[in-house]
């Protein structure tokens, strides 16, 4: 049986950075990577918009804010290190009606408290100079933002865990976690392994795996689609950079908005719908394991009669273009059902705890010699070397 000093369960991004930063810290580790898939960055990493986030939304002293302004800044290190092409571009949040000023003033004081001391209020004729064919009465203008490709960015990680000596193993599904108290046996379908210590970083499937260690878990991971567009390439110009709408504070999506890609394309989106399958990524997708875990989770009630109208008007712009089109002519009016063809799909793990409550912040557990990160989402990515270092820092002394 194979002998490891940590078991990293999940070869997204922030179980790529945990065993980057392990292995920084204590390079004669001995790290495995297990994955359940071919290859890294399946799932979230691989099927999100790949922005790099500069923190403006997050509450301050949360660990996102925390995770997000250190990892931003370790991120765009790595990548001048390393030769991983990004852009920071800039970004515009929209105010489109009085209504969302106290909103949009709300983000601004919470970005000046995170550090971010170059955003600023801009009015109608300067953003029309930032962004010529978007409509708003008021703007923030973060220059902070950028894109980049975290598929990319997740190869890098992987290539260089590699060069330290470390593991990775695809198509290895943990399906049982054994803590004898002197050792970790962690078994997959194909072979059984031994670790000091056992990280679980498996995004849409944490809840699962952390159910193999703890015996209570109080969150679930609800799965919610978020589906794109992009724009035909003769009417890109329409996009200049980033524009991002008026979030609503008390749901943890932005809203649909436009995004340049590194590629040069320009996605418009995403929705945030209900999805019946963890892993689903089309309108049909379903699982009847997933589902019935979603409708029976007690949680899930208390949210769905809170945002059931919001929850609607999703899945109405998830079936219909028009409806879809309705939303993104907030921001930008002119733009049209015949500017667009569909794009991809990600779907967002979402912990929801068992009192109805959506967890808007990163949430690890730690047990001593098993971490579970049940809660990852955006701005994750983006905060994945911070991320890393903090379970990093917790687990070091075990080895």
């Amino acid at each position: 049986m194979t002998q490891s000093d940590v078991i990293i369960a999940g070869a997204g991004i922030v179980g790529l950075a945990t065993a980057l930063k392990i292995l920084e810290s204590k390079p004669a580790s001995r790290v495995l990577i297990l994955e359940k898939e071919p290859g890294e960055a399946r799932h979230q990493t691989g099927n999100n918009s790949g922005v790099i986030h500069s923190g403006i939304y997050y509450k301050p002293g949360s660990l996102k804010a925390q995770n997000c302004i250190t990892g931003y800044n370790q991120l765009l290190d790595f990548c001048n290190s390393h030769d991983v092409k990004y852009d920071i571009c800039g970004k515009v949040i929209v105010a489109i009606s009085e209504t969302e000023l106290p909103r949009l003033a709300s983000i601004y004081e919470r970005g000046i408290a995170n550090g971010l001391s170059k955003i600023r209020y801009i009015e109608k004729n300067e953003l029309k100079e930032l962004e010529p064919h978007a409509y708003g009465i008021k703007a923030i203008h973060v220059p902070y933002t950028g894109i980049i490709d975290y598929k990319e960015v997740s190869r890098k990680y992987a290539e260089l865990i590699r060069k330290a000596g470390g593991e990775i193993r695809f198509t290895e599904k943990v399906v049982k976690i054994n803590d004898s108290g002197n050792s970790i046996e962690v078994s997959t379908q194909n072979s059984s392994f031994n670790t000091k210590v056992f990280i679980n970083c498996c995004g849409l499937q944490s809840d699962e795996v952390a159910g193999l260690s703890e015996k209570r878990i109080d969150t679930r991971i609800i799965p919610f689609r978020g589906e794109y567009y992009k724009i035909k390439p003769e009417r890109r110009f329409l996009v200049k950079n980033l524009i991002y709408p008026v979030p609503d504070p008390a749901f943890p999506f932005l809203g649909v908005h436009f995004t340049r890609m590194t590629n040069g394309e320009v996605e418009a989106g995403p929705n945030a719908v209900l999805s019946f399958k963890k892993e689903g990524y089309s309108k049909t997708s379903f699982s009847v394991r997933d589902s019935f875990k979603t409708f029976t989770w007690k949680g899930f009630y208390s949210i769905a009669s809170k945002y059931y109208k919001t929850g609607f008007g999703e899945f109405k712009r998830s079936f219909s273009k028009k409806a879809f089109v309705k939303a993104l002519q907030k921001l930008m009016p002119e733009i049209t059902a015949q500017d667009l063809v569909p794009g991809g799909a990600g779907v967002r793990a979402q912990a929801i705890s068992n009192d109805g409550r959506l967890i808007d912040d990163f949430l690890i557990h730690d047990s001593g010699r098993i971490v579970n990160v049940l809660n990852a989402p955006s701005p994750a990515a983006t905060s994945s070397l911070a991320i890393g270092q903090a379970i990093a820092e917790k687990i070091i002394n075990k080895l």
